[in-house]
């Protein structure tokens, strides 16, 4: 069984940034590459972490897009050919990775204190700093649809997603079982609390892809996180699950008619983490290192709208942006975390009953 360990980091109190960050002499690399999610999340990285990173660090930094998983990671490891320094994982990748051996260790990387002193294994939010993983952000997957579609009555709530008949139109979705499974259990009646209890029986996991029977055929598959908004304004879907910072980018940056439902979100953690054979561990490590002050992690809200993993850096974001994170007590009062854990030790056997599903 896979499991989070809280990483024991030798932590700099009060540490500042030019001691953080060294020279660039001090690392035999010239460049780092990372590997993100791609669209305005990426970003939000860059203007927030690596161009600052470069300015400061004299280092240069590649960015490249990925789908998520472990499928990339763990053919570069095991073929003896890390080309990637640096990846942005969700929790249940960062736990399965490391038990697996496709992540460095991070004991021992230094982390900055917060501005009054705090070290930063308290300013973390707890479960954020495991073996191999330090946090980044914490984001949500919601429902969003075009407000022109639906001019009367307004869809509100998970059960208005798979609701047709109130709600005509074309859905869009992420091809893999994640999050559709546990909201198709909630919109079948059984309670936020048990769901992954429910899901973790056969009989849990045969009523949850029977509700999505229900809405199979309207379906629009989306593999990238990027596509979801675009479908949305597109017209080809009505309503769609997407990450709410695409969602929140594409309303206040690009003026589109979307509206969040906010009702059961599912909400996860991102964290940095490090390929076993990287070719620049130590940049590597300096880089996560720099990502995780507090203030860099505040900056990155000014981009896209998901919340930062220390106490001391949601202090200092802007109130109008604080409306708006999943983190946010009006949003939060139906959340549901993603159980890593769940998914950790079970996404193999749905992920392969999803494909049997989705080919029959």
């Amino acid at each position: 069984m896979a499991q989070a360990r809280l990483l024991k980091f030798t932590l700099l109190v009060g540490a500042s940034a030019a001691v953080l960050l060294g020279t660039a002499a001090s690392y035999a690399a010239d460049a780092v590459t990372i590997a993100s999610f791609g669209g305005a999340y990426s970003e939000s990285q860059k203007k927030a972490y690596t161009e600052p990173f470069q300015k400061e660090a004299g280092i240069q930094v590649n960015m490249t897009d990925y789908n998520g998983g472990l499928g990339e990671i763990r053919a570069q490891v095991e073929a003896g050919t890390v080309t990637w320094d640096v990846v942005d994982v969700e929790m249940q990748d960062a736990v399965r990775g490391c038990d697996d051996g496709l992540f460095e260790p991070l004991a021992g990387l230094e982390l900055p204190a917060a501005g009054d002193g705090t070290k930063a294994a308290d300013d973390f939010l707890p479960g954020t700093l495991t073996d191999c993983g330090v946090g980044s952000i914490v984001w949500s997957t919601i429902v969003a649809y075009r407000s022109d579609n639906f001019p009367d009555r307004k869809p509100t709530t998970i059960l208005d997603f798979f609701d047709l008949s109130s709600f005509p139109g074309k859905r869009g979705a992420m091809k893999k079982p994640q999050t559709l499974l546990e909201w198709a259990l909630i919109a079948d009646g059984v309670a936020r609390e048990k769901v992954y209890e429910t899901l973790a029986t056969e009989d849990g996991v045969a009523r949850a892809f029977a509700k999505l029977d229900t809405i199979k055929d309207d379906i629009v598959w989306w593999e990238t996180h990027a596509q979801a908004p675009q479908l949305l304004a597109d017209g080809e879907v009505a309503m769609t699950m997407a990450a709410n910072g695409r969602i929140f980018d594409a309303i206040f940056k690009d003026k589109q008619p979307f509206t969040m439902i906010w009702d059961h979100q599912i909400w996860n953690l991102d964290l940095w983490s490090i390929p076993k054979g990287s070719p620049n561990v130590a940049a590597a490590k300096q880089f996560i290192a720099f990502a995780a002050e507090p203030r860099r992690l505040a900056d990155q809200t000014k981009y896209i709208s998901y919340g930062p993993v220390r106490k001391s850096a949601a202090a200092m974001v802007d109130p109008a942006v604080q409306a708006q994170l999943p983190t946010a007590p009006a949003n939060f009062t139906t959340a549901l975390q993603n159980d890593f854990q769940f998914w950790a030790d079970h996404g193999d056997a749905l992920n392969e009953r999803f494909n049997v599903w989705l080919n029959r």
